[in-house]
C-alpha cells in the first residue's frame, strides 16, 4: 500500500504505526485468552457437551477469560488492520467500543460508590449462586478456595453460608461426609503441617459456635472485601487510572489517525 502525500495533508505514519503496535498487543493477549479458555474448556470436557455450561448454576470463570479472549482479539484485529490499510470504518468501531468500555467503567465505579448497599446485595447473591456450584465445577472451586484462603474468610456473610450448597447444608438429607462441614479453606492453617489438611473442615458446624474461632475462618467474605479496599484504595486507584489512561492514549491515537486520513481524503477530492 503507498502512502498519500499531499503538500497540504498527510497520514502520519508516527500514529499510524504506534496505533498498530497497541494494537497488536491486544491482538496477542486475545489470542492467549482464547487459547487459555479453549484449553481449560476441553480438559473439563464442556467443548464436546456444551450443556454443561448451560447446567452450571454460579459462574464458570473459563467463560470470563473467553468473554475478555473475544473483545480484546475483535478490538486488536479491529485496530491492526484499520490502521494498516487506513480504514476509517474499522478505526471508527475501535475507537468508539473503547469510548463504550471506559464509560462503562466510569458507570461501574460511580453505581458502586453511589449505591453500597445494592451493590453489596448482589455481590452477596452472586457469591451464594456460586457457593451453591461449589463441586459442580473445578475452577470455580479453586477460585472460591483462594478468595477464602487469602482473604481469611468463609462464605458469603459467614460459615453459616455453606448451607446453601447441598454437599455441606447441615439440614440436607444428603449422607455426604462434608455435611454440616465448611472447605478446607476456610480451616485457619497450622504453621506446623506441611502437607494440607482437606479435611479439617468436616463437622465443624456440628460444634458450638464459640469452637468455631480456633478452627476455622468465622468472617464472611463480602466483609473481608469491603476491609481490604480501604487498605489497598491507592492500589485500586492506581490500577484503574493505569487501564484509563491506556485506553484514553488509544482513543487519542485512533481519533488522529481518523483525523489525518478524512483530511487526506478532504484534499484529494480537490
Amino acid at each position: 500500500m503507498h502512502y498519500y502525500r499531499y503538500s497540504n495533508a498527510e497520514v502520519s505514519c508516527w500514529y499510524k504505526y504506534l496505533l498498530f503496535s497497541y494494537n497488536i498487543v491486544f491482538w496477542l493477549a486475545g489470542v492467549a485468552f482464547l487459547a487459555a479458555g479453549l484449553w481449560a474448556w476441553s480438559e473439563k470436557g464442556v467443548l464436546s457437551d456444551l450443556t454443561k455450561v448451560t447446567g452450571l448454576h454460579g459462574l464458570d470463570p473459563v467463560v470470563l477469560v473467553l468473554v475478555v479472549g473475544i473483545v480484546m482479539f475483535t478490538l486488536g484485529f479491529a485496530g491492526c488492520v484499520g490502521a494498516l490499510r487506513e480504514n476509517i470504518c474499522l478505526l471508527k468501531f475501535f475507537c468508539g467500543t473503547i469510548v463504550f468500555i471506559f464509560l462503562l467503567e466510569l458507570a461501574v465505579a460511580a453505581m458502586a460508590f453511589l449505591f453500597q448497599d445494592w451493590v453489596r446485595d448482589r455481590v452477596k447473591e452472586f457469591f451464594e449462586n456460586n457457593i451453591k456450584s461449589y463441586r459442580d465445577d473445578i475452577d470455580l472451586q479453586n477460585i472460591i478456595d483462594s478468595l477464602q484462603r487469602l482473604n481469611h474468610c468463609c462464605g458469603a456473610q459467614g460459615p453459616e453460608d455453606w448451607d446453601f450448597n447441598i454437599y455441606f447444608d447441615c439440614k440436607s438429607e444428603s449422607k455426604s461426609r462434608e455435611k454440616c462441614g465448611v472447605p478446607f479453606s476456610c480451616c485457619i492453617p497450622d504453621p506446623a503441617q506441611k502437607v494440607v489438611n482437606t479435611q479439617c473442615g468436616y463437622d465443624i458446624r456440628k460444634k458450638s459456635k464459640s469452637q468455631w474461632d480456633d478452627q476455622i475462618f468465622v468472617k464472611g467474605c463480602i466483609h473481608a472485601l469491603e476491609a481490604w479496599l480501604p487498605r489497598n484504595i491507592y492500589i485500586v486507584a492506581g490500577v484503574f487510572i493505569a487501564i484509563s489512561l491506556l485506553q484514553i492514549f488509544g482513543i487519542f491515537l485512533a481519533r488522529t489517525l481518523i483525523s489525518d486520513i478524512e483530511a487526506v481524503k478532504a484534499s484529494n477530492a480537490f
